[in-house]
């Protein structure tokens, strides 16, 4: 286990080595090889005082040496379903920031929206031994998927790894697997509650696709909002969508065709996504946002701030979500007899960033 530092001027890159790194830090070398490995529990301090010697000497593991040793790098396994989705990389990048602080590998595995591929990264991250195998953003709600979902979760937990759900609901209740959440239905309900504040009564939604947990709850927010102010529910205000620009332009060339839409003066859109693909057509049809009609997305990826006008969204921790994931589950490995007193389901709040794509509605409605 070594790294290049410079000796002098003109010198030669030498190798810092794990004693080195020791004698820095004023700890074993064992110590040092805990907070490596996260072999075992080591105090906040030392552990502090190992990672700023590893920071100063520029001390890299020798991957090689240590699977050599039998000692190989604990991985963390991030399963999700498209790499290049903004939400979707702020969570990864989550996990990666807090694997790395506690010496781990990430993973990162796509399914690309199947769920049979889902179930098949699960099982292959159990074969290969992760420490942790989280799974991100929204899954099927059928019963079959649970079923077998379930029992990789066991599976897992009887290897000494464990199931992190990121950004979806728990399984069965004696299932073990750590979950970390996010306030979904209730910032649908705050959307939605802000769009009849201003005095939309016809608001059409895209919550997310059916039988998917996330759409669901968007929906239960935007049903809940609207009992709320004593609006009735009308189910052809509901179109159901992938979370994709294109499903957005889609949407929205259907809101132009349709006489069914024309009193529709807002839309609570389940994705920022879908949003900027609906924003995209009824610009190009001359519909000016928000006077002739208000949007409201959901995620605040960063482009909502770029975009005209600036999107009113909710806003997700998803960065904070991917680090919380990691550390539930590597903390409650680390707590051994005790781990049943760290926190095995957490839900993060979500708030309204109103922007500009929310106006009153015209006088022409």
């Amino acid at each position: 286990m070594v790294a290049k530092r410079e000796t002098g001027p003109g010198s030669e890159p030498t190798q810092a080595t794990i004693r080195e790194v020791a004698a820095r830090a004023g700890v074993s070398m064992a110590t040092v090889s805990r907070v490596m490995t996260g072999s075992q529990p080591v105090s906040p301090d030392r552990r502090e005082r190992v990672l700023r010697a590893i920071d100063d000497l520029d001390y890299v593991v020798n991957t090689h040496a240590r699977s050599l040793s039998g000692a190989a790098i604990e991985t963390v396994a991030i399963v999700l379903e498209d790499i290049t989705g903004p939400s979707f990389a702020a969570m990864a990048h989550g996990v990666e920031q807090e694997a790395a602080a506690r010496g781990r590998l990430s993973l990162v595995c796509a399914t690309h929206g199947d769920p049979e591929q889902e179930l098949r990264m699960v099982d292959l991250m159990r074969r290969q031994h992760a420490k942790a195998v989280i799974l991100v953003g929204g899954a099927d709600d059928l019963d079959e998927y649970r079923s077998r979902m379930a029992r990789f979760a066991r599976s897992l937990d009887a290897a000494g790894s464990r199931l992190v759900l990121c950004g979806r609901p728990p399984l069965e209740a004696d299932v073990p697997a750590t979950v970390v959440d996010y306030d979904n239905e209730n910032g649908a309900f705050a959307a939605v509650s802000h769009l009849l504040a201003a005095g939309h009564r016809r608001i059409l939604t895209l919550p997310g696709a059916e039988n998917f947990t996330t759409g669901e709850g968007r929906l239960s927010g935007y049903r809940r909002a609207l009992e709320a102010q004593g609006v009735a529910y009308d189910p052809k205000l509901v179109i159901r969508t992938a979370y994709t620009r294109g499903a957005g332009e889609q949407a929205a060339r259907e809101l132009l065709a349709s006489t069914a839409y024309a009193d529709v003066t807002a839309v609570f859109v389940g994705s920022d996504q879908v949003a900027f693909g609906l924003m995209d057509v009824l610009r190009d049809a001359g519909r000016q946002i928000p006077r002739d009609i208000s949007i409201v997305g959901y995620d605040d990826v960063p482009q909502a701030k770029a975009v005209f006008p600036k999107l009113t969204t909710v806003h997700v921790p998803y960065e904070q979500m991917g680090r919380t994931a990691v550390r539930l589950a590597l903390e409650r490995q680390e707590h051994g007899a005790n781990k049943h007193s760290v926190e095995e389901h957490m839900i993060l709040g979500t708030h309204l960033e109103v922007r500009d794509s929310v106006a009153a509605p015209s006088r022409r409605h």
